[in-house]
C-alpha cells in the first residue's frame, strides 16, 4: 500500500473517530438549558472591561442599559486605559438611554503579571462587591471577605462578566439567570454569535468557532468530574461565591486566554459549569480584512499550546493529517490510480464537509462554504506558526498597545 493511500486512511480513521467520539463536537443545538423563572431574582452586577472600544459600544452599551431584568442590576463599566474617549462616550451614553445604573470607573495600568483585561475585570469585581461607603481605590487588593456574599450589604449573588463588543437581546440576562438557578450552575457561558459580513469573515469566523467546539466539545463541559473545561469570555454569568471559591481573577492574573482559564478555575473548585451557542447574544466588531482576523488567532494561539514547540508541532502535524490530507489524497490518488486513497480521501473530505454544514446553518451562510474547510484549515496553520514566530521575536501575544509574554513558571504554577 502507497504512502498516500495510508495518509488518506489515517486521516479517514480521525475523521469517523471525531464524528462519533468527540462530545458530538459538530452539532450546533446546544443552546441554553432548560430553565423557569426563580421565585426571587437575584441582584446582579454587570462587569464590562473596555479598552478603546468606542468604535463599536453605540452599538453594544445600549443593550445592556435596556436589559429587562425583574430583580436589581446594575452595570460597572471599567474604562482600561483608552485613549479614544470610550469612558466618556459610555457615559454619554447612559445619559442618553438610561435603564441599568451605570458606573464608569478605571483601574490604572496593571501591575506586572496582570494582563490588562484581567486586571480590569478585578477592578469592576471589586467594585460590584464594594458598598457605597467603601469604594475600591485604583490599586485595591480584593480581600476574602470582599469575596463573600452578603445580600445585606449589596453584594451581587451574580456577575455578568461581557465585553465592549457585544450586544445583548433585552431579556439575556434574565435568561442567564434564570437558567443558572434551574440547573444549579455556578457559570453559565453563551458563545456570542461573532460578526459574519465581509468574505474573510463568512471564510474564517464560523470555522473559528467549529474549531474551538472541536478542541472543547460543550457537551463535555458540563459534565460534572469531567476534565474538559471552557467558557466564553463575550458572555460569563458567574456566581459572586463561586468566583471565591475558585481565587478567581488572582489565579489567572497571567491569562491570555482568560475565558478557558476561568471555566477551568471554577469547575477545578467545585463549581458546576455550562457551555452552549447564543441565539440573541451577538458580537458586534468586524473583522472586515484578513489581517484582522490573522491578528485576532494569532495572538493567543501559541499560548493556547502553552508556549511549547512540541505542542506546536504536535499542532501543525494533526492540522495537516486531519484537514489538509483528505483533498491532496484525494487528488494524488486520482493521478495516481489508487482507489484506496481516492476512497478514503474523498470519505474524510466528505465527513469533514458535512460536520461543518450545522455550524454554517447557525451562521445563515451559504453551504458551499463546507467543501472549502480545508483552505481555512490551512489559514489557521499558518496563524498558529505565526504566533510562535511573535513569541520567540519578544513580541508575545499583543493587543491594543500591550504586548504579553510568557509567565514564568514560578507563576503559571501559582495559577494552577
Amino acid at each position: 500500500m502507497s504512502a498516500v493511500a495510508c495518509t488518506a486512511l489515517v486521516s479517514l480513521a480521525a475523521w469517523l473517530w471525531l464524528l462519533l467520539g468527540q462530545g458530538l463536537f459538530w452539532r450546533t443545538d446546544l443552546r441554553l438549558p432548560p430553565r423557569r423563572e426563580p421565585a426571587d431574582w437575584p441582584y446582579v452586577c454587570i462587569v464590562v472591561p473596555a479598552r478603546d472600544e468606542a468604535a463599536v459600544l453605540r452599538e453594544s452599551l445600549p443593550s445592556l442599559l435596556a436589559q429587562d431584568y425583574p430583580g436589581r442590576a446594575e452595570i460597572v463599566f471599567v474604562d482600561d486605559g483608552s485613549s479614544d474617549g470610550t469612558g466618556r462616550l459610555a457615559r454619554a451614553l447612559a445619559d442618553r438611554h438610561r435603564g441599568l445604573p451605570l458606573t464608569v470607573t478605571s483601574p490604572g495600568e496593571p501591575p506586572a503579571g496582570w494582563t490588562g483585561k484581567l486586571w480590569a475585570v478585578r477592578h469592576g469585581i471589586a467594585c460590584a462587591r464594594a458598598t457605597d461607603d467603601r469604594k475600591p481605590g485604583p490599586r485595591a487588593r480584593a480581600t476574602a471577605r470582599e469575596y463573600q456574599h452578603d445580600a445585606a450589604a449589596g453584594v451581587p449573588e451574580y456577575l455578568l462578566l461581557t465585553d465592549a463588543d457585544i450586544a445583548h437581546e433585552p431579556d439575556s440576562l434574565r435568561e442567564l439567570v434564570a437558567a443558572a438557578r434551574s440547573g444549579g450552575f455556578d457559570l453559565v457561558s453563551q458563545m456570542a454569535r461573532l460578526r459574519v459580513v465581509s468574505a474573510w469573515e463568512q471564510l474564517v469566523v464560523p470555522a473559528f468557532v467549529y474549531f474551538f467546539g472541536q478542541l472543547y466539545p460543550f457537551r463535555w463541559v458540563a459534565r460534572q468530574g469531567g476534565r474538559t473545561a471552557a467558557a466564553a469570555g463575550g458572555c460569563v454569568l458567574l456566581r459572586t461565591d463561586a468566583a471565591e471559591r475558585a481565587g478567581v481573577p488572582e489565579v489567572i492574573r497571567h491569562a491570555v486566554i482568560d475565558d478557558v482559564a476561568l471555566a477551568g478555575a471554577v469547575k477545578r473548585s467545585g463549581g458546576r459549569i455550562w457551555l452552549g451557542l447564543a441565539e440573541r447574544v451577538d458580537s458586534v466588531r468586524p473583522y472586515p480584512r484578513l489581517a484582522d482576523l490573522w491578528q485576532m488567532v494569532s495572538r493567543s494561539a501559541y499560548a493556547q499550546l502553552r508556549h511549547s514547540p512540541a505542542l506546536l508541532a504536535g499542532t501543525v502535524l494533526g492540522l495537516a493529517v486531519v484537514y489538509l490530507a483528505p483533498p491532496v489524497t484525494l487528488a494524488a490518488g486520482l493521478v495516481m490510480d489508487e482507489p484506496v486513497a481516492v476512497a478514503a480521501g474523498g470519505g474524510a473530505w466528505l465527513i469533514m464537509t458535512v460536520t461543518y454544514l450545522p455550524m454554517l446553518r447557525y451562521y445563515r451562510r451559504t453551504l458551499w462554504l463546507a467543501p472549502l474547510l480545508p483552505m481555512t484549515a490551512l489559514l489557521y496553520l499558518f496563524m498558529t506558526v505565526d504566533s510562535a514566530i511573535r513569541h520567540h521575536r519578544g513580541k508575545g501575544a499583543a493587543w491594543k498597545g500591550r504586548t504579553y509574554e510568557r509567565p514564568d513558571r514560578g507563576e503559571a504554577a501559582a495559577g494552577r
